[in-house]
């Protein structure tokens, strides 16, 4: 199965711009960080999520994400055009499900990585206002433009300072929906006789 590689897209700047959204110099600052933040995550952690107990990580001769170029050219390319797992597996040459391990992997690595250079996103207005050095009124505009929020019907300045930069949503808690238990010997899941 043919797949993406990083020295495939390298040599093709645009496009290597098109995938990514950094710059082949940008790319290259972000990869001695984003290995050493992988590495780190997998002295602890194996690629299907279970604790470390036994051997080291190794990249295997048929790795489908063998160089650390190419491991962040994977995330990177995820994270930009958001495709479903499938067709980013079948993108790099691997299946659905390695191409979800791969990228639960990679996710945290490239938020360590980011932090590490002082790069991750801002969560709040404060931390962004912060971040530009600047004050939290100068700030807002870059969050919501001001044309936008009177469209919106003037939201509150109080509550958008307190609230987060992305929606987030907490976990489901458990459903409330009442269960049939199939494994029960008297469970009736369906009519027996129909009506005319």
């Amino acid at each position: 199965m043919a797949s993406v590689r990083f020295t495939d897209v390298q040599a093709r700047p645009t496009e290597f711009l098109d995938l990514t959204s950094l710059t082949l110099e940008e790319f290259q600052q972000l990869v001695p960080p984003f290995e050493a933040a992988f590495q780190a995550h997998m002295a602890a952690w194996r690629l299907d999520g279970k604790p470390r107990t036994a051997r080291q990580f190794i990249v295997y001769k048929n790795c489908p994400l063998p160089t650390p170029e190419d491991r962040l050219l994977f995330i990177l390319t995820y994270l930009k055009t958001y495709t479903l797992q499938v067709v980013q597996g079948r993108l790099f040459g691997m299946r659905q499900s390695k191409a979800n391990q791969w990228i639960h992997v990679l996710l945290p690595a490239l938020l360590a990585a980011l932090r590490t250079l002082g790069a991750a996103p801002a969560r709040s207005l404060t931390a962004l206002a912060q971040r530009l050095g600047v004050s939290e009124a100068d700030a807002a505009p870059v969050v919501t433009p001001l044309e936008e929020e009177s469209a919106l019907g003037g939201a509150a300045p109080a509550a958008a300072a307190a609230s987060p930069l992305l929606p987030m949503t907490g976990r489901n808690g458990v459903s409330s929906a009442p269960k049939t238990l199939l494994n029960r010997p008297r469970v009736i899941a369906a009519r027996k006789k129909t009506i005319p």
